[in-house]
């Protein structure tokens, strides 16, 4: 065994399970992927340490360990693309995989490069370019075609250089490897174009990766005599995974923000981010002598909603009325959840006191559609108030007083008071007998 390799493995080893304590706070499909990356590098080592045994075991040591090395690179690519989900993209990430470990493996086990390497070095840029242009009608990434581009290239590369007598197997590895991590230098870049600092690392650590099998290769041809540490070539792969911890912690913290200004369950600014920008509209209302307008929106047998039909569509409610309130105003306004079944909109200049009764007289019209929840279908009604400034109330807080006193008074006035005392006792209750529909009466 090569004990050289011994720390390289505990370094990497260290690394994920730094990575593997950060991920695990906030788990995603990428953060899953990188983990199994880097568990594969630290197979790549680990494998690396039988090379000097030789025979069957030598061997399979160096398949193992090159073939680790390449699928990490395609496991990272594969988790910087956004459509990772889709089925075809699984295929060119399935091709990329089986057309490597064959190509490792015939450089490996055949005693020396014939003919059979011809269509494994095809079958690189093949494939992608195969699923590409049949899947091409029906979804079209700029990713997708950099990666049929450049898995063409290295066909064409592999095909010009493996039946060298010398070196042919050592340039063809070389391409191969450079490929996979030029590949996930282009990626993390297209995914992560933003000027933090743990994207810059990433990139710049995976170029360095790439440029190791490039600069390797060259320096032992023109300048023989200077030998280089292991470690050296080595050190990209610890800028990276550095890189990708920070990438990590860059996201938990924004997501850490967004939690702090934004609804968790409807995605909705919360009362705070809400206060915020009310407290901005009046203020470019006042110095502009315009209005800004208060909508206070409070949902009708919610409780009742919960209570029969369970929290779970409850929440697929809160979810419904957010989409319906956020699809009526315009952009430049805001809908926020400021209550467990309470809404808010802002609506800016230009608008009236008309203007805000007819937006929110189609908001009570679309509140009161039934909507389909799951097995369930469920009929509310909503009541709603409105404050407009500067003629209701001169600042932030009495116009929510304004607004939530006129919406408390059309939802206990004595319209809806004098509906309900009249509705039958079997009408009232007729939504808790039913399991699959909730109506409610306005």
């Amino acid at each position: 065994m090569d004990w050289s390799k011994l720390p390289d493995v505990g370094a990497v080893a260290l690394l994920t399970c730094a990575f593997a304590s950060v991920a695990r706070r906030g788990q995603s499909t990428v953060s899953g992927l990188w983990l199994i990356g880097w568990l594969t590098i630290v197979l790549h080592f680990t494998a690396y340490m039988f090379l000097p045994a030789g025979g069957n075991l030598g061997n399979f040591a160096d398949f193992l360990g090159t073939s680790a090395l390449a699928w990490a690179g395609i496991l990272f690519m594969w988790a910087a693309v956004s459509y990772r989900d889709k089925s075809s993209s699984r295929l060119i990430v399935g091709s990329l995989l089986g057309a490597t470990t064959l190509y490792i493996g015939l450089l490996t086990y055949l005693p020396a490069p014939n003919a059979s390497l011809i269509p494994a070095a095809i079958l690189f840029g093949a494939a992608p370019l195969a699923i590409a242009l049949a899947t091409m009608r029906r979804f079209r990434h700029p990713m997708r075609w950099a990666v049929a581009a450049l898995f063409c290239a290295l066909s064409i590369f592999l095909l010009a250089v493996q039946f060298q007598p010398k070196n042919g197997a050592t340039l063809a590895l070389n391409g191969l490897l450079f490929t996979v991590y030029f590949g996930c230098c282009i990626h993390f870049w297209y995914a992560y174009r933003r000027g933090t600092t743990g994207a810059f690392i990433t990139i710049a650590g995976f170029l360095a990766w790439a440029s190791v099998f490039v600069v390797g290769p060259l320096i032992q041809l023109l300048m023989p005599a200077l030998h280089l540490e292991d470690e050296v070539w080595n050190l990209p792969k610890y800028v990276v995974a550095v890189g990708m911890i920070l990438l990590l912690l860059e996201e938990q913290i924004e997501h850490n923000k967004y939690l702090a200004l934004h609804d968790e369950l409807t995605g909705l600014p919360n009362r705070r981010l809400f206060q915020d920008r009310l407290a901005n509209a009046i203020e470019r209302a006042r110095r502009t002598g315009t209005h800004t307008a208060l909508l206070l929106v409070d949902l009708n047998y919610f409780k009742r909603v919960n209570d029969t039909l369970g929290h779970h569509t409850g929440d697929l409610l809160l979810q419904r009325v957010s989409s319906i309130l956020s699809g009526r105003v315009r952009r430049s306004d805001t809908v926020a959840r400021t209550g467990g079944d309470e809404f808010s909109v802002i609506l800016e200049d230009p608008t009236t006191r008309e203007d805000a009764a007819g937006v929110c007289q189609s908001l009570m019209e679309l509140l009161r559609e039934p909507m389909q929840l799951g097995e369930h279908t469920v009929t509310i009604s909503a009541s709603a108030g409105i404050a407009i400034f500067p003629e209701d109330a001169p600042n932030l807080e009495a116009l929510c007083i304004v607004a939530d006193l006129h919406m408390y008074a059309e939802k206990y006035g004595g319209r809806e008071a004098e509906q309900t005392s009249r509705m039958p006792v079997a009408g009232r209750r007729a939504a808790v007998q039913s399991p699959s529909s909730l109506i409610a009466t306005d």
